[in-house]
């Protein structure tokens, strides 16, 4: 792991919500209910992680256009039209030289140019999985640290 450069998690926003089975009936109902609670782990999750998290959506005739941004994570709504697929590579071929960039996605031309370009890569099931484990780690830790009366 290269800890002399920042990190970033590059998050394929759209393909999170169509890949994760425990969003599937809020996306049914809402994809801006999913959205929200995408944004929300992923907000609960970069607390204790060592990478500042950026997700990305595909941009839409009423996507917000600008960049939105929390002490915790940062929100690109790409272009009317423009995929996240298409920004997620543009950035990764900006500052994969300069950051330590580890893409999430589960599309395989995205994986590949990210990899060619030397950032790390993760499938949209791994990315659940750490953020699963994230949660048990922070539980268990508050079950461990809680004051008893």
């Amino acid at each position: 792991m290269d800890t002399d450069r920042p990190s970033f998690l590059l998050v394929d926003g759209n393909n999170v919500l169509h890949a994760w089975e425990d969003l599937r009936p809020m996306r049914l109902r809402s994809v801006d209910l999913a959205r929200r609670e995408l944004i929300r782990r992923l907000t609960d999750w970069s607390d204790d992680a060592d990478e500042r998290v950026v997700l990305v959506f595909d941009g839409g005739a009423r996507s917000p256009r600008d960049e939105q941004r929390d002490r915790r994570i940062q929100i690109i709504h790409g272009a009317a039209g423009e995929t996240a697929d298409a920004v997620i590579e543009r950035l990764v071929l900006k500052y994969a030289a300069s950051y330590r960039l580890i893409v999430a996605t589960d599309d395989r031309a995205v994986l590949d140019l990210a990899a060619a370009a030397g950032a790390e890569t993760i499938s949209c099931d791994l990315l659940h999985a750490r953020l699963e484990a994230g949660n048990r780690t922070r539980a268990e830790w508050l079950r461990r640290h809680r004051r008893t009366k």
